[in-house]
């Protein structure tokens, strides 16, 4: 797969490469649809707490996402250049399908 960019080449690795990567993608495609808490994100997915708190946080140093508000009630956003070409995100997410 050619990349066209740094964001892509994180992103594929991220969602693609890791083994963390299903979950991800189920809090990125939450978030799009609902931006939330990690606690509203663990119930609504129906996973541990604590996984969503660690896959939360890669995608926060990647810069896939972006926070908003402090402790425990921060709400999770795409970052605005994911919000913005999520289309990359859906094409990744397709090709793993």
């Amino acid at each position: 797969m050619d990349f066209p960019d740094e964001y892509h080449r994180i992103l594929w690795w991220l969602l693609m490469a890791t083994r963390g990567g299903n979950t991800r993608v189920k809090i990125i495609e939450y978030i799009h649809k609902e931006p939330g808490n990690i606690n509203q994100i663990s119930l609504d997915l129906g996973a541990n707490y604590r996984t969503v708190e660690h896959h939360i946080k890669v995608l926060l140093d990647n810069g896939i996402i972006r926070r908003e508000g402090q402790g425990y009630g921060s709400i999770y956003f795409l970052s605005d250049y994911y919000q913005k070409n999520y289309e990359i995100i859906i094409k990744m997410i397709g090709s793993k399908k």
